[in-house]
């Protein structure tokens, strides 16, 4: 019987549009009580939104405040310096 090919969940990188592996984005969740974090492992509770691990990307975010809007809520700066540190792959748990 030929091996079935496992389907690559793929998510939208709300900067650039594109549709990417999930692995290729970072994750970055606001649970019901307002608490915004990046998500590294993909799986916590909350409302969702992905971005491209591209350190250009990130600061086209802070710039353009996309993550608020999709969040509905403000974006802390500590939450871009973390997503720069788990892309640049220093931040990890």
């Amino acid at each position: 019987m030929p091996k079935k090919n496992k389907k690559i969940p793929l998510r939208k990188c709300v900067i650039t549009q594109e549709m990417k592996p999930k692995q290729s984005l970072v994750r970055i969740v606001r649970t019901k009580e307002g608490d915004v974090f990046v998500d590294p492992s993909g799986k916590k509770n909350g409302r969702g939104t992905y971005i491209s691990k591209d350190i250009g990307v990130v600061q086209q975010a802070r710039k353009s405040n996309v993550l608020d809007r999709q969040l509905q809520t403000t974006i802390d700066d500590s939450i871009y310096q973390q997503l720069e540190r788990v892309i640049e792959g220093k931040d990890i748990d």
